[in-house]
């Protein structure tokens, strides 16, 4: 969709406002940052870190309150990292603007807000569970995901990681002062990650000024992950893994193991030009039949209502897990997604999403995990 022009004067003023911004944050990079009163000093537990050195992990969905009782299902699972995601809200895909929430506001969970962030990491570390900060850019208009942020010129480029580096120092600076181990540095914003290899170095070692945990960036599966060139500069290649497999409903096992060989070639050769490990920031199925054909879609809830197919979800879970365990250059997974408090009687529409939960695909997960 073409962006709707707008008045020279507003260009200009956002442009000024981003170069102002981006000089503030790198000053606020090199001044150290006033700790947030979010968790009592000494409240902060270690982690045993896994034997396996993988991140066993789930992508868990906000909600408007959490308990301990909220991670036994994890535990139950072995899963050992959940990944939290906070919003910045940008206007459209061409305005160089991102507005920081921080406190709960309208269209936002508890669990989006820094004292939720903070509060659940709190509750999974007591479990044994580790966190990855995974802020993600909401477009209010104008575009359906952070893959058509795209800017009409350098200038405005330029004001957009301005903007972009205030958002994510925050969410560094939240995850450094309260124990949260790894931090991911932007998802799926290919426009703004093929083409502008200086500003995301830069972006980089403002981060690592202020968080010391290891870092990754989410990657789309088509190939963004390819054509990005600062690899190097992270600690995970971290890819949003819905590759297609099938152009059929409910395929054969034998079919996606083989479907997996041509993913698995493009992604071997990435690690092996940057010699990093990869993870999976994202990956999961629908309970569809057709859930291995557009893997990335979510179900057509203004269609009929469709019988859920936990026989596929099983098969495609089981040939992402024997494809990708064996190789010793691979860390891990956060399956796509996790629903606290889930009940086996809950919502119909979840029976048809990407959740695991009270499904044979939950089973070939925790599997997997537990070995």
């Amino acid at each position: 969709m073409m962006a709707v022009p707008f008045p020279a004067f507003y260009r200009f003023a956002w442009v000024v406002a981003g170069m102002l911004a981006l000089l503030w944050a790198g000053a606020a990079a090199l001044r150290q940052p006033a700790p947030l009163p979010l968790v009592p000093a000494g409240a902060v537990p270690a982690v045993t870190p896994t034997a396996s050195g993988r991140l066993l992990g789930v992508n868990w969905v906000a909600v408007d309150s959490a308990s301990s009782q909220d991670m036994e299902p994890l535990v139950q699972a072995h899963v050992t990292w959940i990944a939290q995601t906070p919003f910045g809200w940008q206007p459209d895909a061409a305005r160089p603007e991102i507005r920081l929430h921080t406190g709960v506001v309208s269209r936002q969970y508890w669990g989006e807000s820094d004292r939720g962030l903070v509060r659940t990491a709190l509750l999974a570390r007591q479990r044994g569970i580790r966190t990855m900060l995974k802020p993600h850019l909401w477009l209010r208009s104008g575009g359906t995901w952070p893959g058509d942020v795209n800017m009409a010129s350098e200038a405005e480029w330029q004001a957009w990681f301005a903007s972009y580096t205030v958002f994510m120092l925050h969410y560094a600076r939240l995850a450094e002062e309260n124990g949260m181990e790894a931090l991911c540095i932007g998802t799926e914003l290919q426009h703004a990650s093929t083409g502008h290899e200086t500003e995301w170095r830069t972006l980089i070692r403002q981060v690592r000024q202020v968080y010391r945990g290891p870092l990754t960036y989410a990657a789309n599966w088509s190939d963004e992950f390819e054509q990005i060139r600062f690899w190097d500069a992270l600690d995970y290649i971290g890819i949003q893994a819905y590759f297609p497999l099938s152009q059929q409903e409910r395929p054969a096992k034998a079919e996606l193991l083989k479907a997996w060989q041509e993913p698995l070639r493009r992604i071997r050769a990435v690690q092996k030009r940057y010699r990093k490990p990869v993870l999976f920031t994202e990956a999961g199925y629908k309970t569809t039949p057709d859930a291995a054909i557009q893997p990335w879609a979510w179900p057509d809830r203004k269609a009929a209502p469709a019988q859920p197919d936990e026989t596929t979800q099983r098969l495609c879970y089981e040939a992402l897990f024997e494809t990708f365990w064996p190789q010793p250059w691979f860390r891990g997974i956060f399956i796509w997604k996790w629903y606290p408090g889930l009940q086996p009687d809950g919502p119909a529409r979840r029976h048809l999403d990407f959740t695991p939960q009270h499904k044979p695909a939950g089973q070939v997960m925790a599997t997997w995990y537990g070995k």
